[in-house]
């Protein structure tokens, strides 16, 4: 029998769930203080994580959580560059 890894849960600043680390969207704070969205999840910084909904967006910005927790301003650029990786429900095609 092998063993069963652990998944490592993550809560979403948005709407505050806790799930799958893969599941989520890492938003990073780099040494150098700038704030990118980390697609692998492995780069050096402080780190937030987002549903991929655009309503847990809205509601990070709207409470300034992301900022909390990043512990510096976000900027306009960066909001976008996450906009449109969400997806909002009337978006998603029909399969």
């Amino acid at each position: 029998m092998s063993k069963k890894r652990r998944v490592p849960l993550r809560t979403c600043v948005g709407c505050r769930e806790k799930k799958s680390k893969r599941e989520l969207i890492r938003i990073v704070r780099t040494p150098a203080g700038e704030v990118t969205v980390d697609l692998t999840g492995k780069q050096s910084g402080r780190g937030a994580y987002i549903c991929p909904r655009v309503a847990c967006l809205e509601k990070a910005i709207k409470g300034r959580r992301l900022e909390k927790n990043l512990r510096v301003p976000i900027t306009l650029e960066v909001i976008d560059t996450l906009r449109k990786m969400l997806v909002s429900p009337e978006e998603k095609p029909e399969s």
